[in-house]
Formats: structure tokens, sequence, C-alpha cells
């Protein structure tokens, strides 16, 4: 699974030092959530990024979403 950073504000704003263009490996797009959770401000989740979140963690954090 490849994830475009512009297409999900909150992984836009975590990813504040990459280029807009950046496409993140799957696995890699789910650290970055876990490892920046405080930052996140869930209530402002859209309903793309939140289903993306959900996809994540039901493929790579075995269901698990580790925050």
């Amino acid at each position: 699974m490849q994830v475009r950073i512009k297409d999900y504000p909150q992984l836009k704003q975590l990813c504040w030092n990459r280029p807009a263009n950046t496409i993140l490996d799957g696995a890699d797009a789910l650290a970055i959530y876990e490892r920046n959770w405080r930052f996140i401000a869930a209530d402002e989740l859209t309903g793309a990024e939140r289903q993306l979140l959900n996809a994540l963690v039901a493929r790579y954090g075995n269901g698990v979403l580790n925050v």
C-alpha cells in the first residue's frame, strides 16, 4: 500500500519536513502516525484519513494502533 502525504491533512502536518508529493509505504505511514500521535487532532481527522488509518492498522498493525 502506498500513501500520498498531501492527500491526508494530519499526515501532511506530521511530514512537514518532506515534499508534499512524497509517497510513503503503508508501514512507514503507520509508524509515523504511531510515533507522532500526540500531535494528531483525532477529532479533526477527515473521513478519508480515518479510513486510511483503519486500513493501515488492520494491514500493518495487526488490528492494534500502538499509541
